[in-house]
């Protein structure tokens, strides 16, 4: 099952198939900064440090944003292990 670590904190999560990157970290009681979960606030956008993720429907980033490894976890599904910083 793939995982998921938090910078700088170093903590590791596990996400389940269908779950979004934020719905499991919230149901690993895992407080990332949200507050829509669909994307429109941006409060949970974070970097991607390693790892691949896909979205069914792509977040409203600039192709900067892409490149620099921005994400929006409340949109992502993980496909490998994946390490994000919130320390932006």
């Amino acid at each position: 099952m793939p995982k998921v670590r938090l910078l700088p904190s170093n903590i590791e999560f596990e996400v389940l198939s269908g779950q979004t990157v934020l719905q499991a970290a919230l149901n690993n009681n895992i407080g990332l900064p949200h507050r829509c979960q669909v994307g429109a606030c941006a409060m949970c956008m974070c970097k991607k440090v390693s790892g691949e993720v896909i979205y069914d429907l792509e977040p409203m980033l600039t192709e900067k944003e892409q490149q620099q490894g921005w994400m929006f976890p409340c949109l992502a599904y993980i496909e490998s292990n994946l390490v994000l910083t919130l320390d932006e």
